[in-house]
């Protein structure tokens, strides 16, 4: 590490871009300024949305309930709707055939039902026990009609489901209240699922506009190191795609697949800490220059595992969110593109830096991204070269087999040639 205080200390001329810290510090603060903004219009909209203290259904629409009366006597349905009737209640569907109960509650939802249990073909039990394995029944309130006081009935029907009971000879004084409670509980239970519903679609979009604001930032960052020796940005986007080539046909997942092209575009965002006058030399580096150079990986890797510390710290003292937020580690993309910006120069036979690793020592994304970074490199212009054509570029690349490359990985990037060369094409400036 003292070599990179030195350096640190050194790479500050006049004319160079903005600090690296001046550049992060604004990078986080606009993350910051995201992340808190998003939390708080969630919950505000979400607030304003839907009131949970608020009655979810007045006196006029319970009274417009929809009531279904289930008995195979009809004398007992007649009574049992005429006193329902005499409380303010006029939506009715009854039934004295159980084997249509079921049928019916899908066609006509009612918001309540009345069941009597001792019923020929089909049982009151046997209703609630298809209600209970039936997603769109099981939260029905069900008020069990009954003259029936054998103890293991009454702990079955509960077991599946039942909301309260009914003596028989019903009493209109006692039915009154019951009924309007199953009614109100429903009545909650549908305004707090419609609040979780809405509550889930506001947080999906936020979380949404948060994820293309965080890809945003990170291309931001990629490009304001790329920027320092390619004006168009385009390489780091090149070697994004051609390391998740290689991944995919290597057969990793396709999530993984995904966060190593973001990843990779990071790989050299350490050149923010280079001067440029090692940076865009023209000419061949002095050894004490390559020594400067080679800082950027350690660079790299700093800067990804610090500011992601930082990040998370600033939001975690945030005095309204402080108390919610979780002290979760290292995001799986910035510890992906942390490994990349490490490990990219390091090489198969451990000839490469900052620290000499060799073989499957070097985690396999800085294998990766070490091909699909020398394959542009030999593609592009550059102060000191002319670019390379494919098949120059190709046979280097097997030149550096077991030396510079992993051989697997580098098959695999072989493999994809015809794909590489139009990408190459597309994603190339004239």
């Amino acid at each position: 590490m003292q070599l990179l205080d030195e350096t640190q200390a050194e790479l500050k001329p006049g004319g160079d871009a903005s600090s690296l810290d001046e550049l992060l510090s604004a990078i986080v603060g606009q993350a910051h300024a995201d992340y808190v903004g998003a939390v708080c219009e969630t919950a505000s909209s979400s607030a304003s949305r839907v009131g949970l203290g608020e009655r979810p259904s007045n006196a006029a629409d319970l009274m417009s309930s929809r009531v279904m009366i289930v008995d195979d006597e009809p004398i007992n349905v007649k009574v049992a709707r005429k006193f329902v009737g005499t409380l303010g209640y006029s939506n009715f569907v009854t039934l004295t055939d159980s084997r249509k109960v079921i049928e019916a509650l899908h066609e006509e939802k009612p918001e309540v039902l009345l069941l009597d249990l001792m019923m020929p073909d089909i049982s009151g039990l046997d209703i609630l026990e298809a209600m209970h394995s039936d997603a769109d029944l099981k939260r029905i309130p069900v008020i069990i009609l009954t003259a029936s006081s054998d103890r293991g009935t009454r702990l079955r029907a509960l077991e599946l489901g039942a909301t309260d009971f009914l003596a028989k000879p019903l009493d209109p004084e006692e039915l009154a209240p019951r009924i309007r409670n199953a009614l109100l509980m429903r009545s909650y239970e549908n305004h707090l699922r419609d609040h979780a519903q809405t509550l889930e679609e506001t947080v999906r979009h936020r979380t949404n506009d948060l994820c293309a604001s965080r890809l945003e930032l990170l291309h931001c960052l990629a490009r304001a190191a790329e920027h320092r020796d390619d004006d168009t940005g385009k390489h780091v986007v090149r070697v994004g795609r051609f390391a998740a080539l290689i991944a995919r046909e290597a057969g990793y997942p396709g999530p993984y697949v995904e966060v190593l092209e973001l990843a990779a575009q990071l790989h050299d965002v350490g050149k923010i800490g280079i001067s440029d006058n090692v940076l865009l030399k023209a000419g061949r580096l002095t050894d004490e220059e390559r020594a400067l150079m080679e800082v950027h990986a350690q660079v790299g890797a700093d800067v990804l595992n610090a500011h992601v510390d930082m990040l998370e710290n600033s939001l975690i003292r945030h005095s309204e969110l402080g108390s919610v937020l979780p002290r979760s580690s290292q995001s799986p993309l910035t510890k992906l593109a942390a490994s990349i910006a490490l490990t990219h120069h390091e090489k198969w036979d451990g000839s490469g830096y900052p620290n000499g690793l060799s073989g499957t020592d070097i985690p396999v994304e800085g294998r990766m991204t070490a091909i699909a970074d020398v394959f542009d490199a030999l593609r592009s212009t550059r102060p000191y070269k002319e670019a390379f054509s494919f098949d120059r570029s190709f046979d280097i690349l097997l030149e550096g087999r077991g030396k510079h490359f992993d051989p697997e990985m580098l098959d695999y990037f072989l493999a994809c040639r015809s794909e590489i060369e139009s990408l190459d094409k597309e994603l190339r400036e004239d």
